[in-house]
């Protein structure tokens, strides 16, 4: 049962890493799917402390980071909203 859940927690990972290989030019999508790959790691972290029956307090400072990774970027958004006025990479030039 484990193996299966295991198996369904790399095909979520590379789901993730999918999207944000396809829609790097729109800000929202790629924080939405930083946060399903976050998801899927504490899915596939979850998978791993049960099967060898470790401590689950980590998963809880692990929950607590990806908090705080996404607040940061939805602050992030809010800030480049407001500046810019959309928040599509093409529309601004970073570099300059």
């Amino acid at each position: 049962m484990l193996i299966y859940g295991f198996l369904f927690f790399i095909f979520m990972y590379f789901i993730g890493l999918l999207v944000i290989c396809l829609k790097s030019s729109h800000l929202l999508l790629m924080l939405l799917s930083l946060e399903f790959i976050v998801l899927s790691l504490f899915f596939g972290l979850t998978i791993f402390i049960l099967m060898f029956m470790y401590e689950s307090y980590f998963l809880m400072i692990f929950l607590s980071l990806s908090v705080c990774e996404g607040a940061l970027g939805l602050s992030i958004l809010v800030s480049m909203v407001r500046m810019y006025g959309n928040d599509y990479f093409n529309s601004f030039n970073v570099l300059w």
